[in-house]
């Protein structure tokens, strides 16, 4: 980007910051879970509004804004996410949620008043954005906190049409404010349901021999479905498979004739995530075999892993810089994240924006307690106002 440009990018997001923190506080005192985001969205389009742009409804909740160049020969596109939890808030802030049982518990608010800022400060540039033949698109997504994710009904919506690179933040707890995480290739997981389903010829657990052992076959679903998969694929996958429900029986002398498990099935690879499907039902097939009892499985898909982009991860680096923060490693993460879907119409990255106030506690995502530094909200619109106006670089690198 021209030298110029940071200074006056980041001149607007410093005058635009109390209004953002308390746009920031509005949203985390009204949370609203996911495909329920009504409020929310109405909230963000009258301010998008008044500022002269013209964001346009996806569905029910979410907006999608454009600006720049109508014609552009690039076209960057900017994510946030604007859904809460479906959890009770425990922070006792003078803005916690006013809705019981509901709260910005994974950083949302966050997102999206850093997403509004970039947008209105990237107004002030618009023209020449324009001129330079870049448009910028904000995307409002709701339902990330759903499977398969908001995002994928965006992106089937057309949202990605067009675009040539996305970037999102997401907050970190474990980073210091003023830090940003950055990642090349695999972020995030895929996150996948499993069930399986046992049904068999019950009786009495004195006489298990003249019964299919329904129990014991489960037993070895939970225990050797994941031994089997460890040894079938490439343990760079990053494949985990892990139970968390398991229900069989009404008795303890009664073998059952039915029993379920059910669990997630994670990995980092997403050549492994399009087929393991029917490597699932195999496996379980084959464990179950000895026992006489027949097995159902239930693969559902939820969200493939996040890939970020090697030049998307390092135009980030260039705008973190630029905005006076410092760029860290940040791990992989098993958990799963739906902008994934944006990263399968488009390159891009999603790097983790530092929350924890320096030398303060660390907080869990998905906690009621969950307290952010509220610096965050500037880091993060720096960080993407920066990220989008630097791809007229990408323009002039081709002219």
């Amino acid at each position: 980007m021209t030298a110029p440009l940071a200074p006056t990018l980041l001149g607007a997001i410093d005058r635009l910051l109390p209004e953002l923190i308390d746009f920031r506080r509005d949203l985390h005192a009204h949370p609203e879970v996911s495909w329920q985001e009504h409020r929310t969205t109405a909230r963000l389009r009258e301010r998008l509004e008044q500022a002269g742009l013209e964001p346009r409804g996806i569905g029910e909740t979410g907006l999608v804004v454009d600006l720049g160049a109508k014609n552009p020969r690039r076209r960057v596109a900017l994510r946030g996410d604007i859904d809460a939890l479906p959890v009770r808030e425990r922070t006792g802030l003078d803005w916690s949620s006013t809705h019981d049982g509901v709260c910005h518990a994974c950083g949302h608010d966050v997102h999206t008043a850093a997403l509004l800022g970039a947008g209105l400060a990237l107004t002030e540039v618009a023209d020449e954005l324009a001129a330079r033949h870049v448009a910028v698109r904000l995307v409002f997504q709701p339902a990330e906190e759903v499977m398969p994710g908001g995002a994928l009904a965006y992106v089937e919506a057309g949202v990605m049409s067009g675009v040539d690179t996305v970037y999102a933040v997401h907050c970190d707890p474990a980073l210091d404010v003023g830090e940003i995480g950055l990642r090349e290739g695999a972020l995030t997981a895929a996150a996948d349901q499993v069930t399986v389903t046992l049904r068999g010829r019950g009786g009495h657990t004195s006489r298990p021999f003249l019964t299919e052992d329904l129990t014991y076959a489960l037993a070895k679903v939970v225990t050797d479905v994941p031994a089997v998969l460890s040894r079938r694929v490439d343990p760079r996958s990053g494949l985990v498979v892990v139970w968390g429900r398991v229900t069989a029986g009404e008795a303890i002398n009664v073998i059952p004739s039915t029993g379920v498990v059910q669990g997630t099935v994670r990995m980092l690879d997403v050549g492994l995530w399009e087929e393991i499907g029917p490597l699932l039902h195999e496996v379980v097939d084959g464990v179950v075999a000895p026992y006489g009892v027949d097995a159902a499985v239930e693969h559902i898909r939820g969200v493939p892993p996040v890939v970020n982009d090697v030049s998307a991860v390092a135009a980030l680096g260039r705008a973190t810089m630029a905005a006076g923060m410092r760029p860290v490693p940040t791990p992989h993460s098993l958990g799963g994240e739906d902008f994934a879907w944006m990263l399968h119409e488009s390159r891009g990255a999603l790097a983790r924006l530092g929350t924890r106030a320096p030398g303060g506690r660390v907080f869990d995502l998905h906690q009621g307690d969950l307290v952010i530094d509220e610096g965050a909200v500037r880091n993060g619109a720096a960080l993407l106002t920066l990220a989008a106006a630097g791809e007229w670089t990408r323009v002039e690198q081709h002219d």
